[in-house]
Formats: C-alpha cells, structure tokens, sequence
C-alpha cells in the first residue's frame, strides 16, 4: 500500500523513458506540469517532480540548474503547445485568407486550447511572472510569438483584400484580435458549460472580422 504521505504515487508516476536527452528533458517538463497542476508552485518540488517522473532529483539537475529554470521551460513549453496547435489550424488545402483566419480563431476557441486544466496552470505561472523577471520573459516572449502568428495571418488576409497595412495597422490589429481571443478564451475555459458548441467561436469571427473592417463570411459563423 502507497504511503499516504508520499505526494506522488507508484502507479502515478510518468515513466521516464530512456531516449535520448531531448526526450528526457521533455519527460521532466511534463512532470513538472503535472506536478504544478496537482500541488501549485509551491507543492511541485524537486522530489515531487523526480518522483512524478520516477527519476532521481539529482538527474533533473543533469539537465536543468534548478527548479526556477525548470518551471520557465514548463511555462514556455504550455504557452508554445497552445500557440502550434492553433497555427496547425492554418494548414488548410485550397483555402481563401479569409478561410485560414477564420480556422485560426476557431481553433484558439476550441478544445484541446480551450481547457480548465491548461487555464489553471497558466493562470498559476502568470500569477508568479511579477515576482519572477525569468517567467515574465518566458510570458513576453509567448505573448510576441503568438502576436507575431496573428499579424502575419492578417498581412495574407487584408492582402487578398487589396489593402497594404503598414507595420503600425498591423500591429495594431494584432494587438486587438489577441485581446478578443484572450477574453473568449479565458470565459471558454471558466465556463465553457455556459455557451452552446461553436458559440464563442463564431463570436470570436465576428468580432475579429469587425475588427479588420471585413464583411462576416456567414458560412463559418453559422457551423
């Protein structure tokens, strides 16, 4: 029988598989998600993560100096997952601008990005980012990349639309449909039982589409 004073159980502990470094450090990443998701920063300690990961705390130093350095990988690593499961969305065959961007939002407003889990840690990382100047990089530098996703989908839209942005506009859009996809994002994962399927999404398109000048295309708000 487990000892209950132990944080991290036999049989909840992620195997720790032996390939290659590289997946190695991803396996401690994820345990360290794991482990803050369950016990918060504070809970989620060497040992709880060594144990989660069913290695030694000793090995994780082989590959990160500290826990500091392994919570801002943790944290870019989630705020990267979200920003590359959104832009898959963009691989579209034969798809209009209009199309992609649509895709696009509707991906950020959808599971697996929508999700209380992926809220909860977030919200638990940037609620240290203030006292700690490494996870506020690791924000910024997420916040940019995904802006940077935003203003180059709105280039190909608003070039099909014959309208040439300059750096200034295009900011500035991205800037505002990164604050749309936020706000729904957050009341999605708080309260996604409130709202029927596609229904933040198709606000989402609205609003981004108004937000760019552009007349709805009815056929994505409506599924």
């Amino acid at each position: 029988m487990p000892d209950a004073t132990d944080p991290a159980p036999m049989n909840a502990r992620r195997k720790f598989r032996r390939e290659g470094e590289g997946r190695r450090r991803q396996d401690l990443i994820e345990a360290t998600l794991d482990s803050v998701a369950e016990y918060g920063l504070q809970g989620a300690t060497l040992r709880t993560i060594a144990l989660r990961a069913g290695v030694t705390a000793g090995l994780i130093r082989h590959y990160f100096p500290g826990k500091e350095e392994l919570l801002q990988e943790a944290y870019t690593a989630l705020v990267g997952r979200m920003t590359e499961q959104a832009k898959a969305a963009l691989v579209m065959d034969d798809a209009s601008p209009r199309q992609r961007l649509a895709a696009f939002v509707t991906a950020n407003l959808n599971a697996p990005i929508i999700d209380a889990r992926v809220f909860s840690l977030w919200a638990t990382f940037l609620g240290r980012a203030g006292a700690d100047p490494a996870l506020a990089r690791a924000h910024r530098d997420g916040y940019l990349g995904f802006r940077n996703e935003v203003e180059a989908v709105v280039a190909e839209v608003l070039a099909a639309e014959q309208h040439k942005p300059d750096a200034g506009e295009l900011r500035h859009h991205a800037i505002a449909i990164n604050a749309i996809i936020d706000g729904l994002w957050i009341e999605g994962c708080l309260a996604g039982e409130m709202f029927s399927p596609g229904e933040l999404a198709a606000i989402g398109i609205k609003a981004v589409e108004a937000e760019l000048g552009l007349a709805p295309l009815k056929q994505f708000q409506e599924k």
